[in-house]
This record gives structure tokens, sequence and C-alpha cells, in this order.
């Protein structure tokens, strides 16, 4: 992450003052509601698993290191939606080609996204709140943009519901995000939750993925291709977000160390890059 003067820090930290609903009832309908949600729709998580169990015959949960609140990673949970399939030097296939029809459906229903109950509950995420999105996006944010992600990542955001997937530009995103974390109230999310399930429960409603986006899906393909970083800058992204993904491995495997991306930061950074 860079600030305006090019220098690295931690993630912003949102100082504003909590609401009442934020700081004890929004916590609580997310534990009782992610709970509700997981045992109403638990045999159709049961169905969705032995059709990828079948279809797959491998693991069916894909995880990824997402940013948390503040920028600190957590393992996010989807239904896997796509093989392995390699070409003849060895390298995976584009998703287009990996991903198969049952994922397909998934994807486009939002059904792939159900497992990510389990991280609301574990109170990595939330059911509404700015989507999490890469660590390779996160390591380009500045300041301003890090104030947006200061809470809990939802399910679903104000952003998604707004064409955030696919129609919207990156500042458009943002933009959203910050508006939601300057106003988080319980009228904001119940109208956000159900724009959700209507997008959800409506072919014609229901936002684009990688292959549909109006824009480059991922924010750090998005400023390499407009000239806004260098490839070198591209590069030295990618290698601070897999330094932070091994970081977090390695405290996972060690102990429960807090976790300090200003030194990875400070250890990557150089007087030519500025991320």
């Amino acid at each position: 992450m860079r600030n305006k003067n090019g220098n690295h820090n931690k993630c912003v930290k949102n100082t504003k003052h909590l609401s009442i609903y934020e700081r004890y009832i929004k916590r609580f309908l997310d534990v009782v509601f992610s709970l509700l949600a997981l045992i109403v729709l638990s045999p159709l998580m049961l169905i969705i698993a032995i059709i990828l169990k079948c279809t797959l015959k491998r693991n069916i949960i894909f995880s990824q290191y997402r940013p948390g609140v503040n920028g600190r990673p957590f393992k996010l949970y989807k239904f896997r939606t796509m093989t392995n399939s390699i070409d003849k030097k060895g390298e995976l296939l584009p998703d287009g080609k990996r991903i198969t029809k049952f994922g397909s459906f998934l994807r486009k229903s939002n059904l792939d996204e159900l497992p990510q109950l389990i991280n609301i509950i574990k109170g990595e995420m939330s059911i509404i709140g700015p989507r999490p999105r890469l660590i390779k996006d996160m390591v380009f944010y500045d300041d301003s943009v890090m104030e947006a992600y200061s809470v809990r990542p939802g399910l679903s955001g104000l952003s998604q519901v707004t064409g955030g997937r696919s129609k919207s530009t990156w500042e458009e995103i943002f933009q959203k995000d910050l508006e939601y974390v300057h106003n988080i109230t319980f009228i904001n999310d119940l109208k956000i939750l159900i724009k959700t399930l209507f997008i959800s429960f409506n072919p014609n409603g229901r936002c684009g993925d990688a292959n549909t986006a109006y824009r480059e899906y991922y924010y750090a393909d998005y400023l390499l291709k407009t000239g806004k970083i260098t490839k070198q800058q591209y590069i030295d992204g990618i290698n601070i977000a897999n330094q932070i993904i091994s970081f977090e491995e390695r405290r996972k495997d060690t102990e429960n160390m807090p976790i300090n991306l200003t030194t990875i930061y400070n250890e990557n950074a150089n007087d030519q890059v500025e991320i």
C-alpha cells in the first residue's frame, strides 16, 4: 500500500465513532442469521458438495487469502468451480477453459459463495460489507482506499448491488465502499440484503464475473493496463502479495503473533518502486 508520498504504511484503521449497531448489534445479527442460513441451506449445500465431488473428484472447497479488517489476511472459502487442467507446458489453462458447466452455474447464481457463511461465523466477514478482493490488489491501495476496508468485509455490499462486479469503474467501486463505511446502519444493511436477494434470484439482475466485466476485473491488472503502474511495479506488487501470504502461513504454523504488514512492505520496497 502507498500513501500520496509513496511511503509504505500500515493499513488505515477506522477511527470514526462506532454506533451501538456497529459495535454490538451487527455482529450479533451476523452470527444468528448465518447459523440459521447454514441450517436452512445445509441440504442444498450437501447436494452441491456431492455433485462437485462426483465431477471434480477432488477437494470441493476452494480457499484463498483475502484482505480482512484493515488488510489483515484471512482464508476465504468458496465452492470450487474450476479444474486444475494444464497445458503441454504444465501451466494452468485460462479460467474460461477450466471452469465446469456446474461451476459456471454456481457462479452465476452466487451459490459458490455459500461456504463464506463459515467465515462470517468465525468473525472474519460480515453479511454486509465491502467485498474482500485480492491481496495483490490490496498492496496497491492508498490510504483513502484503505479507509473503505477498515471494517469486516461482506458477503455482499453496496458496490456489489450497484454494478460492482462488472459495470462500475474501480473509482466508483471504492467510492461506494467508502459511502457504506461512513454510513453503516441497520436500515442500509437491510436494503443491501434485499437488493442482493433480488439480484440472486433474478437472472437478468445478476452481476457478471471476470469473463463479462466491462473493466479489468482485478485492480492491479487495471493499473497496469491503464499505465498507472509499470510492469516492474506490477511484478513487485505480486511479490509483496506473495510475501504477505507466506508470512501469514508461517504465522499460523508457529504462534498467534500479530502480523506486521509494514515490516513486509519495507523489506520489499526500494527507491524505484512505489506500491
